[in-house]
């Protein structure tokens, strides 16, 4: 146990594995299902030239839901659910890299970062096919379709019925077609270069800002409401560095851009410093809600999946 802290930290070998999986998966599922119209939202307005669609977040909101309804904003879902197994890999390298380095180090920022960047690196292994696929569902609708890839109008009708498997499959089979299995991972170097850095950045901001707000609040406030306050507050930090990058990963995806340096030259051509910050708002305002879900998860899950001879030992 980690007793150094104000708040204290629950490490890896504190938990009961078989609880924490199973309670990770359904903490991560709602956590992504809450925060996917965001990200809908936010990739859309990465893509699209200058304000030639929409003209911010909450003009972008309102005119999908006018045009394409509430199921719009769940353009590739079902797909993107699959990256419940990187969430899986995310979380148990995390822990299992701070075990690691505490072999070596008990500096918590440390931990967090290497941990953090470890984790991304994972994950995104995982994730970026899936991304791809579901990048380019989100594209289909109001205006046609932004991306490379277009729905075959048969499927756009049978995707009524049978919700986006038609569509997924034609964008499969698009994505192949164009650029064989490599099609897959485009973009890959670009979404390691923004979430590798955001998570390595969240992470030590995190515990940091918890460690600040906890020793401004009163001794009785409860160390959960802390830490919820404190990852909005890593949330935005990190969105703030990394959004630059995460802007050239979005084209990179969805265009079908070969190389980050000119596609970031090219931005920044095109559409000055400005266009670095295009999304951010829509990034921030869903990651701040992510985070506190996030935060509150995995914190009640860590809390829920401790060994029980150490239920009684931490505050709450």
């Amino acid at each position: 146990m980690q007793e150094k802290r104000n708040i204290q930290i629950i490490e890896w070998e504190d938990l009961d594995k078989r609880k924490f999986y199973s309670f990770g998966v359904f903490m991560t599922m709602t956590i992504r299902a809450g925060v996917y119209p965001a990200t809908l939202i936010r990739t859309r307005l990465q893509v699209q030239k200058g304000k030639s669609l929409y003209g911010g977040t909450l003009d972008a909101f309102l005119k999908i839901l006018r045009a394409e309804g509430v199921r719009g904003l769940y353009r590739g879902f079902l797909v993107n659910t699959f990256t419940l197994i990187s969430g899986q890999g995310y979380i148990t390298t995390y822990e299992l890299a701070r075990k690691y380095i505490s072999a070596y180090s008990e500096n918590n920022a440390l931990k967090s970062l290497v941990a953090g960047g470890s984790a991304s690196l994972v994950a995104q292994s995982i994730t970026v096919p899936i991304d791809i696929v579901s990048q380019h569902l989100m594209m289909q609708g109001q205006g046609g379709h932004m991306g490379r890839f277009q729905i075959q109008p048969k499927n756009v009708l049978a995707a009524k019925h049978k919700w986006m498997f038609g569509q997924t499959r034609d964008i499969i089979v698009q994505i192949f077609a164009a650029d064989g299995v490599r099609g897959f991972y485009r973009g890959y170097v670009a979404s390691l270069l923004t979430y590798i850095p955001n998570s390595a950045v969240w992470w030590p901001f995190y515990h940091f800002y918890a460690e600040q707000l906890s020793k401004w609040a009163p001794s009785e406030c409860p160390h959960l409401l802390l830490q919820a306050m404190a990852g909005p507050l890593a949330a935005a930090t990190a969105s703030t560095v990394t959004n630059p990058m995460d802007v050239v990963r979005a084209r990179v995806q969805v265009e079908g851009k070969s190389s980050v340096i000119e596609t970031f030259r090219q931005l920044l051509a095109e559409e000055g410093c400005w266009g670095m910050t295009k999304g951010l708002s829509a990034r921030i305002i869903s990651s701040t809600p992510t985070a506190i879900v996030m935060v509150v998860g995995y914190e009640t899950l860590k809390k829920l999946s401790l060994r029980p001879e150490l239920v009684d030992s931490r505050h709450w």
